[in-house]
């Protein structure tokens, strides 16, 4: 269970306002990558059911979220769009997003994030630290990850009432058997990822037959 251990840490040298961050859609094909900061201090108590929001339902996720919002200082909310995806690619823009997250909370003095090593020099050397397996280790966290991924679902809900058969509803833009089928079937969207594995599959497929019917048309 996460708990405040490295919170703890952190107050007991005087750094009283402590972020924990974290987002969600990396591995997604659609959707933009969503990340979301919570600002912890000292006084605050942990609630035992935040967990690392992978091993939550939906329902566990979405009945949490206010009690996170009620127990923390702040929370903050933070994306990456499509187009910033492909620009920068996922790495950097799961870090963009990050920041954005970031910068919603106001000041803090340090963060905690979930991950390894951070090379992005937009996280500023000794005001962070990298915390592998930080959603299972971490109160701050855990409840970031649980905000990120109820806000995120919350989305690609809604560009599925777009974008029907799919599937994003349920699988979030995730490659799950009936997304690939559907992307097979109706074909790429706006908000697929071009450089994501099926998708680019099936992009580079299109080009293969588009240029031979080209050819055969010459």
């Amino acid at each position: 269970m996460p708990s405040l251990n490295l919170e703890k840490h952190l107050w007991s040298q005087g750094l009283s306002r402590v972020a924990g961050v974290d987002e969600v859609g990396m591995a997604a094909l659609a959707g933009p990558v969503v990340a979301a900061a919570v600002l912890v201090a000292p006084g605050c108590r942990i609630i035992r059911a935040v967990r690392d929001s992978k091993v939550l339902t939906r329902q566990q996720r979405e009945a949490l979220v206010p009690l996170i919002r009620e127990r923390v200082i702040r929370v903050g909310i933070g994306a990456a769009s499509i187009a910033e995806i492909r620009r920068l690619n996922i790495y950097h823009a799961s870090h963009l997003a990050m920041q954005r997250a970031l910068r919603q909370i106001g000041e803090y003095d340090h963060v905690l994030v979930d991950g390894k090593r951070i090379l992005d020099p937009t996280f500023a050397p000794g005001k962070h630290t990298e915390v592998v397996k930080g959603d299972a280790r971490s109160f701050a966290i855990a409840a970031a990850s649980i905000v990120a991924k109820v806000t995120r679902d919350r989305l690609m809900a809604k560009l599925a009432a777009r974008y029907p058969g799919y599937g994003w509803e349920h699988n979030c833009g995730y490659p799950t058997i009936d997304h690939r089928t559907a992307l097979r079937e109706r074909g790429v969207t706006p908000f697929h990822r071009h450089d994501f594995g099926t998708v680019r599959i099936l992009l580079q497929a299109e080009q293969t037959e588009l240029g031979l019917m080209q050819e055969a048309a010459s």
